[in-house]
């Protein structure tokens, strides 16, 4: 009687841990997706000061043009260096507006 009381007990005790955690998160069953976030419309965002626009995320690279304080521009793409200057890929607003991308509409501005 007493091994039937005890296997009744440990065998309810695994069973529930074996289908317990389907349902936690830790358990790999997500019962919510994240719902992921986007601003709405194209707002192009300022820059703050003067900046050059490079070729490349380094800062020996060759610049392709002055931005004024003040320059809309879109963030397509970020990166850190290794040694820890951040860099951002950007499209000037206003090219977007005339409807074609310029040589020099693209590049890398130190953050």
């Amino acid at each position: 009687m007493e091994i039937m009381r005890f296997t009744i007990r440990w065998g309810w005790l695994l069973g529930l841990a074996l289908f317990a955690p389907a349902a936690l998160p830790a358990g790999g069953a997500d019962r919510m997706q994240p719902e992921i976030r986007r601003r709405q419309g194209p707002s192009p965002l300022l820059t703050l000061n003067d900046s050059l626009l490079k070729t490349s995320p380094f800062a020996i690279a060759p610049s392709l043009r002055k931005l004024q304080a003040g320059t809309p521009v879109r963030v397509l793409h970020q990166w850190q260096a290794p040694h820890g200057s951040q860099w951002l890929y950007v499209c000037l607003a206003e090219s977007d507006l005339l409807g074609s991308v310029h040589s020099a509409s693209r590049g890398w501005i130190s953050v």
